[in-house]
């Protein structure tokens, strides 16, 4: 077996992937066993002298041209997204959008970013020495993607990672690994050798076994804290790269443009059914407009279309299982029962939960201390910025936060007291630029993605010093 093709005609037992809204079987998978992982390794061995081989001009020209050709193809590529993953079909055309934008500036990166020349005269005692450093690739990376952003995510990994002339062992979430397999044949369209990308569908066992071993170099992966933490104890001396989540705070105050501060924070909290690590989840209100804005907000959050994906006005699709809402609703209905009040929502028809705000959400309570990853929202009164920037950073861990102001000094102090690492000032917490750092910030932060950052991460520098032997 010596690329993804053969081990996924391998006589396995298979994974079905289905439909989050209507329970269809869109596809199956191979359900590689752990005892396989080994034949996955040998070839991504193989992969990575071959990548390492190829000029950074014909890395670039895959990546282009893979990317050209999903945006021709766009239309089938977001109707997989909804098939497998439940996204609306207007959220999926923009992941779309996302993936061709993070392809062309992973080839920018393989064209731009190779090293640099080193002053080494500018340092007594270096005067006769000369040199540069050059960006080497690491090897092999295991990449382990997420369901809820089924393309653009895996784009973010194997983008950059083939930039940087590595091979890829990739696990897609079991759950939506279509998206991710068609990427994969798309760039093997363009040119790729069959050995850098091999693609690893199976269960959390053989992943394990994957990031175990000593021939990877590096482990990319997002998801959650408890699966980050069984990777990293298990992955022994090699690069972690993690993102494993947030529980985004959003500060609106009293001088704000109040009806685009609503429009705002209703898209972060409620895209893609609220499966968003940088989704609004708690929205801190100055007091003075909180009922405006409450009001405000419950009645757009409330008229938002919920159901069938692939409607073109849907507005928020199903969960990705029906576990997955249920779920959701118990801890809804456990922070009621602590005292929290119901503003709408907390409806459940399948896997389909529908937009939830609450308020007077107990700061004991898991729905306030830990990301939910749904369709569900806290309205919590302020008075102050200080106070809204300790509420903020209660939590252990984060990624994004938001303010909404037209005041610049208290823009700039939120943006310098926020444990975040990213602050959206006048915007949700979930907007998110493709070529801008991206990662986990306090406990569980590993490296950045984003395209340069991500390439950096994945490359490794050598330095060449000559000295001169003519003074």
């Amino acid at each position: 077996m010596n690329n993804h093709a053969s081990i996924l005609k391998s006589s396995f037992d298979s994974i079905p992937v289905t439909n989050p809204f209507d329970g269809a079987q869109v596809g199956t998978v191979s359900n590689i066993p752990p005892e396989a992982a080994q034949a996955l390794i040998d070839t991504a061995k193989d992969g990575a002298q071959i990548c390492r081989k190829l000029s950074r001009y014909e890395r670039a020209r895959i990546l282009e041209t893979c990317a050209l050709a999903i945006e021709r193809d766009r239309d089938a590529f977001a109707d997989l997204i909804v098939a497998e993953a439940g996204k609306t079909i207007r959220q999926a055309k923009k992941e779309v959008s996302r993936c061709v934008n993070t392809l062309k500036l992973s080839a920018d990166e393989a064209r731009r970013n190779g090293g640099e020349v080193i002053p080494f005269d500018a340092y007594a005692g270096s005067e006769q020495r000369q040199g540069w450093f050059t960006r080497e690739p690491l090897g092999i990376i295991v990449a382990i993607t997420p369901y809820n952003d089924p393309l653009n995510l895996v784009a973010h990994k194997l983008g950059p990672a083939i930039a940087g002339g590595n091979s890829v062992i990739l696990k897609p979430s079991e759950l939506t690994p279509l998206s991710a397999i068609k990427l994969v044949d798309y760039l093997l369209l363009a040119g790729l050798p069959t050995e850098v990308v091999t693609i690893a569908t199976g269960s959390g066992a053989l992943g394990q076994v994957l990031v175990s071993s000593r021939d990877v170099r590096m482990v990319s992966f997002t998801g959650g804290f408890v699966t980050g933490e069984k990777i990293a104890k298990a992955a022994g001396l090699k690069k972690l790269a993690m993102d494993l989540g947030g529980n985004a705070p959003v500060i609106v105050l009293n001088d704000c443009e109040l009806d685009d501060a609503v429009e705002s924070c209703v898209s972060g909290a409620f895209w893609a059914a609220g499966q968003n690590c940088i989704g609004a989840q708690r929205i801190l209100i100055q007091s003075s407009v909180y009922e405006s804005f409450k009001a405000r907000f419950v009645e757009l959050a409330g008229s938002l279309k919920v159901g069938n994906p692939a409607l073109a006005d849907t507005d928020v699709g199903p969960m990705i299982t029906a576990q997955s809402a249920e779920r959701t609703k118990r801890i809804v209905d456990d922070a009621i029962e602590r005292g929290a009040k119901l503003l709408c929502g907390n409806t459940l028809e399948a896997s389909v939960y529908s937009p939830t705000v609450l308020e007077d959400v107990s700061f004991d309570c898991d729905l306030w201390k830990y990301e939910i990853f749904s369709p569900v929202v806290i309205l919590q009164k302020i008075e102050t910025l200080d106070q809204a920037l300790e509420l903020s950073n209660s939590p252990e861990y984060s990624l994004h936060a938001g303010i909404f102001t037209n005041d610049l000094r208290a823009a700039l102090k939120a943006a310098d007291q926020l444990e975040a690492a990213g602050v959206m000032i006048n915007d949700s917490s979930d907007y998110r630029f493709d070529a801008m750092p991206f990662g986990g910030f306090k406990y569980g932060s590993l490296g950045r993605e984003g395209v340069r950052f991500a390439y950096e991460e994945m490359t490794q520098t050598k330095v060449v010093c000559i000295r001169r032997l003519d003074h």
